[in-house]
């Protein structure tokens, strides 16, 4: 008889988790913890719950200002080499706790260098937290590998510098590129040479798009810069029309996204916060996996959402019934969209991901 799918059965099984920010899943007592030890003091809160809830309901009031003071507070704490391999190695026992398998873990270097770090000591402090956070992962008995992507701030002008840093620490797996920050007003076109360069040198690449701004962002992170994956894509929704008798139509690009499997990172609970969806069960998520376009779901901040992957499939099975067979579908999307080998990809999907989803369905 099939296990009966709540959050703690959803935690048992294997996730693949490809949009998640560093500095937007820290555990509140290292927030904290960290301000102590720099001698930072304008937390909202001394008492992790409080703090907890503070960073939950500040990302929740739809005041996109209260909503960018939430990251102030976490990136002012992780400016030692110290505070960054604590945080990435917690993240990973975090996620590993949380039945993740595989994550990429991204996070802006430049956002870092307030007390005077080389872009170089913060991604070999981040990376050894994580392989730090692997080894404790496996002592208890969880077996979970962390990928690297390195976002550049779209606002500033160091996407050159950024690109060339991922590239040099690729071997050491640093597995990708991104941009984020505001889509209004810094389109990914003013990037292309930096995309240029990403594949010409073979790296791969993301795209923050779709999220805040609507078509043109994914249409030029697309068409014009050759993203591989879309950071949220919920947007592509504005190019298909469902009509009164429920028939679907899909224009040109939305079309082009779904013949071409572009993974769609997806992030219920944080698209929620930004506005593109008023509940779970509004968002175009349902929609995009019932027309099988390449899904994933993530969690993009899981601190300032309060989430984990285990309840974003939670919410997902409430809104929409999904089941084992839809996790795994979502698993396996995301999986076959990670920027590792394919051999390597192949060989989780195989090995974990059907034995694990097969054992809750029996």
């Amino acid at each position: 008889m099939s296990t009966p799918v709540n959050l703690d059965s959803i935690r048992l099984a294997p996730k693949v988790l490809l949009h998640d920010h560093l500095d937007g899943g820290l555990r509140p007592h290292t927030v904290i913890d960290l301000a102590q030890a720099v001698g930072y003091s304008d937390l909202p809160h001394e008492n992790a719950d409080e703090l907890g809830e503070w960073f939950a309901a500040a990302a929740d009031s739809g005041s996109l200002e209260r909503y960018l003071e939430t990251f102030s507070h976490t990136v002012a704490v992780m400016q030692t080499e110290e505070a960054l391999a604590r945080v990435a190695a917690e993240c990973v026992e975090d996620l590993a706790v949380d039945g993740v398998v595989y994550a990429e873990i991204r996070y802006a270097p430049e956002l870092f260098q307030e007390r005077g770090l080389a872009l170089d000591q913060i991604v070999q402090a981040v990376q050894d937290g994580f392989r730090d956070g692997e080894r404790r992962a496996a002592a208890a008995g969880k077996r979970i590998r962390i990928g690297t992507l390195l976002c550049a701030m779209r606002q500033h002008a160091r996407s050159a510098e950024i690109a060339n840093l991922a590239v040099r620490y690729r071997d050491a797996e640093v597995v990708g590129f991104d941009i984020a920050g505001p889509e209004a007003g810094f389109p990914p076109t003013r990037n292309l040479d930096v995309f240029e360069y990403l594949r010409q040198q073979n790296a791969h690449f993301t795209i923050h798009a779709g999220e805040a701004f609507g078509l043109p962002s994914i249409w030029e992170a697309i068409q014009h810069c050759g993203a591989e994956r879309l950071g949220h894509g919920v947007r592509i929704v504005d190019d298909i029309k469902v009509a009164e008798d429920g028939t679907v139509h899909l224009g040109r690009l939305a079309s082009y996204v779904r013949d071409r499997r572009i993974p769609l990172e997806m992030c219920p609970s944080s698209n929620l916060q930004t506005g593109a969806a008023k509940s779970i069960a509004d968002h175009p998520i349902g929609l995009l996996a019932k027309l099988r376009f390449r899904v994933t779901v993530n969690t993009d901040n899981r601190l300032m959402s309060h989430c984990s992957m285990s309840g974003e499939f939670a919410a997902l099975h409430e809104a929409f019934g999904y089941g084992w067979s839809d996790m795994q579908w979502f698993t396996v999307n995301a999986m076959k969209s990670a920027f590792i080998g394919f051999d390597e990809r192949l060989e989780i999907i195989n090995e974990v991901i059907k034995p694990g989803y097969a054992a809750l369905s029996e």
